[in-house]
């Protein structure tokens, strides 16, 4: 009897143990967690459902005006202003990330095929640019794209702008740009996942007299396609939301929903309506996930893709 009452006191005080140790390790992070996103989160709701104030900051009581206005309506009725920017940046995220898919998958074959020796300097060159500064890079593209310079002659030539005038401020700027930024952010996880590309799928399809493009979609596809919904996930959700871009490259022209919220609480003077649109973020984002986990199952033969 004593020797049960002793193996279970022990067992207790290795269960008390093992809990306060993860509880140590664990808390730090729940602790930032919490105070630098839960709660963040929870007071940006709140202000989504009060109400404007005359200085743009939120009071009581509370209304949903803010989710009326970010519809479009307003004092002088209804304005298809920022359903029109909503639907832009919809079309700038899936536009940038098709054309990111496209340039990504290529260039992360190739490096997963070259020479052992040289895949580490590829993927340097790849990464190194998106360690400068994004402002700074977007810099860069208003010289490359403004009047005089040889890509805006160029599209002067071949008659897709007016003489004398840049490439910029327009939505192809912007596209451009999103599409330079999140490269590195596609091209990463693709070459990771042909690092783990079983070539003899591959060959097999070729000696069933597989087209290249069936070659690709049975054998390659299926394959790559957990990296592939990696980099979407990594594409997407930052570039629907994306501020630094549109703002310097698209001027009034390539507003997105991130300038939207931003001005909201800068010049514009609204919190519950930059709130709201934020809140629309999330949602998008919440969306997205749940969305390119069902593409993933339905795609990968019933088995679910963790992103």
């Amino acid at each position: 009897m004593a020797y049960h009452a002793t193996l279970a006191t022990a067992r207790s005080r290795a269960v008390v143990a093992e809990s306060r140790h993860l509880l140590l390790t664990v808390a730090p992070g729940a602790l930032w967690i919490i105070v630098f996103l839960v709660l963040p989160s929870l007071y940006l709701m709140s202000v989504a459902f009060m109400t404007n104030g005359p200085y743009g900051l939120p009071e009581m009581p509370l209304s949903l005006t803010s989710f009326q206005q970010l519809a479009g309506q307003g004092f002088l009725g209804w304005s298809p202003g920022n359903l029109m920017t909503l639907g832009r940046s919809l079309w700038q995220t899936v536009l940038s990330t098709v054309l990111v898919v496209l340039v990504a998958y290529p260039i992360a074959y190739y490096i997963s095929q070259s020479d052992q020796r040289w895949r580490p300097i590829m993927l340097l060159a790849v990464v190194v640019p998106s360690w400068t500064n994004q402002v700074i890079r977007t810099f860069g593209w208003m010289n490359l794209l403004a009047p005089g310079t040889p890509l805006a002659e160029l599209a002067e030539a071949m008659g897709m702008i007016a003489p004398n005038m840049g490439l910029y401020p327009s939505n192809f700027a912007v596209t451009l740009g999103l599409v330079y930024n999140f490269l590195p952010f596609m091209v990463l996880p693709l070459y990771a996942a042909f690092e783990k590309l079983n070539l003899s799928l591959v060959e097999a399809a070729q000696d069933l007299y597989a087209s290249p493009l069936k070659a690709f979609w049975h054998a390659v596809f299926p394959q790559t396609l957990p990296g592939l919904l990696a980099g979407v996930v990594l594409v997407a959700i930052p570039a629907f939301g994306m501020y630094v871009i549109p703002e310097l490259l698209g001027g009034g022209k390539g507003m997105m929903l991130g300038n939207l919220v931003a001005n909201q609480f800068a010049g514009s003077a609204n919190w519950p309506l930059g709130a709201a649109g934020a809140i629309l973020m999330l949602i998008a984002t919440f969306i997205g996930l749940y969305a390119m986990r069902r593409i993933g199952k339905r795609l990968g033969g019933g088995e679910e893709v963790v992103i």
